[in-house]
This record gives C-alpha cells, sequence and structure tokens, in this order.
C-alpha cells in the first residue's frame, strides 16, 4: 500500500505486516509515526509512537492478544513513549539500543541482535546518523512462489515525503551517509522499505542514492556560500541554500546546515572558532 498513511487505520502493508499510523501529524512527523505490526500468531510492534491512549488502545485492538515485544527504532519522542505504557497493557517485553531520554528497555539491541518471536524474525541493523542509538530492523518476509521481500523498517534513518534531518551533537552527518551507503551494499539487497513517517517506498536503491545525492549538493552549496561570503553565520548559510525551501522551515534547516559544517571540519575543509554552538561563525579552509 503506497498511499498515504491514515491515522487510526490498520492497514495490511503485506502478509503479516500491518501499519497503524499515529495521530501526530506534523512538519517533522508527516502523517504522523507509523507503527508496525509484524508476524501472525505471535507480533511483533516496531515504534509503538508516542505515549498517546487512543494509538495505544488502537494498537492493543489490532494485537488481539497476540504482542509478544515491543521494539523501537530510536528515543525519539515521536517514536519510542508508547512503549512502556504498551508494555503496561499487554505484557510484551521492550527492546531497543539502550536507556535513554527515559526509554528504558528489558533487553538491548545491537548491530546483528535478532528478535524472534514465533514466526518473526527482525535483524538490527545499526544505522547512526539521525540518532546516535538509531536501529533499522530487516525483516524476509516469504511467498507462496518461493520468493521473498527484504522489507526494512527504516524508523527516521530514510523517511517518505523528506528528508531527514541530522541536529547535532547525537545527530552526525558522516556517521549518517556512511549507514546509508553501508545499506547499499546489501546482497541480497533490500527489496523495499517501510519508514518510520510516510507510506511504502518500493525503489530502496533509487531513494537511498537520492538521498546522498541530495545531502552531497546540499553540502557543496554550502561550500559555494562559505566561498562567496568568506565568512558566514549557519542563518545566513541557510538564506542562500535553502532558497527551494519554505522560509518556514528554515529553522529546522539550520540543524542540517551545523551537521554538514561539522563534517566539513572533521574533513578540514571548514573552520569555526566554536563548532559545537549553533550560533557561531564559519569559514572555508
Amino acid at each position: 500500500m503506497l498511499e498515504a498513511p491514515v491515522p487510526g487505520t490498520p492497514v495490511t502493508l503485506l502478509p503479516g505486516i500491518t501499519r497503524l499510523t499515529a495521530p501526530n501529524p506534523s512538519v517533522m512527523t508527516g502523517p504522523g509515526t507509523n507503527t508496525y505490526l509484524v508476524g501472525h500468531d505471535a507480533l511483533v510492534v516496531i515504534d509503538p509512537g508516542p505515549g498517546d491512549d487512543g494509538h495505544l488502545e488502537a494498537i492493543v485492538r489490532a494485537a488481539s492478544g497476540r504482542l509478544r515485544a515491543i521494539v523501537v527504532t530510536h528515543t525519539h519522542p515521536d517514536h519510542a513513549p508508547g512503549a512502556a505504557p504498551l508494555a503496561a497493557r499487554t505484557g510484551a517485553r521492550v527492546l531497543g539500543y539502550g536507556p535513554r531520554d527515559g526509554f528504558e528497555p528489558d533487553d538491548t539491541l545491537g548491530e546483528g541482535s535478532e528478535v524472534a518471536e514465533g514466526d518473526v524474525l527482525l535483524r538490527a541493523v545499526h544505522t547512526p546518523g539521525h540518532a546516535s542509538n538509531h536501529l533499522c530492523y530487516l525483516a524476509v518476509v516469504p511467498h507462496h512462489d518461493g520468493s521473498d521481500t527484504r522489507l526494512l523498517f527504516s524508523g527516521d534513518h530514510i523517511m517518505g515525503g523528506s528528508t531527514v534531518v541530522i541536529a547535532p551533537p547525537d545527530g552526525d552527518m558522516s556517521a549518517y551517509l556512511a549507514s546509508l551507503e553501508r545499506l547499499l551494499s546489501f546482497d541480497p539487497p533490500i527489496t523495499i522499505i517501510a519508514p518510520g513517517h510516510g507510506p511504502l517506498m518500493p525503489q530502496p536503491r533509487e531513494v537511498i542514492e537520492g538521498y546522498l545525492q541530495h545531502r552531497l549538493a546540499r553540502e557543496a552549496a554550502i561550500l559555494a556560500s562559505l566561498g562567496t561570503r568568506r565568512s558566514a553565520d549557519i542563518e545566513e548559510i541557510v538564506s542562500d541554500v535553502y532558497t527551494d525551501v519554505p522560509a518556514a522551515l528554515h529553522p529546522i534547516a539550520r540543524f542540517s546546515v551545523w551537521a554538514h559544517l561539522r563534517k566539513l571540519a572533521d574533513e578540514g575543509r571548514a573552520a569555526s572558532d566554536d563548532p559545537n554552538e549553533l550560533s557561531a561563525s564559519w569559514r572555508t579552509v
């Protein structure tokens, strides 16, 4: 189902894969946070979303007593707060990268960890960048003809309808680009992406390569802005580079520009007297 998610409406995407979108639409979350129910006889929930009672009750109804585990991609407030109250309602165990931001897992996951419940098998893929504790989850969905779908639950590493904000200091542009590149190297390749926001993405390579090209184009424009101005703060760079983005979104764009500048500083291509300060001035090297 490639249509935009509708909050509160369970949608079967593939056999054993149901999407239920939280009622938290916004500029940052698109139609809302996607919660996924994975499995048949036993279920695993991916990203229970915010601690919204109505959304949590909808998950409980859709699970029909079959929920065994709750996993999160990362601990941002639109993805993880629902984990504890959902566990209290269902008795399911809670899994994630580690405790942070009020999230307290029963067990921790890392690169290569597996979540196995009934016919569900998810493999964790550590994808830092948007958040240092970000995990994607890979599932192989078999079909009657012997083929399969290799589905990546991408959280906020890849989103439908927009690029991802990388907000330092926890957000890291170098790590983010490396994590994207790594997904392209999977063999067998990923065949579809189920993002944390927005509809299914059926052409993963095209999507990921587009993300990389977009980021490198932004980086080149940032360097061009610095080259012209010689010295500039981030707000000035945003006004030069984000001419294709409504001004109302420029405060958000500042963080991705900051992340690019910190990456360029690590590479010796830009410098600032205080790279850890959002309002600092920058210059080319």
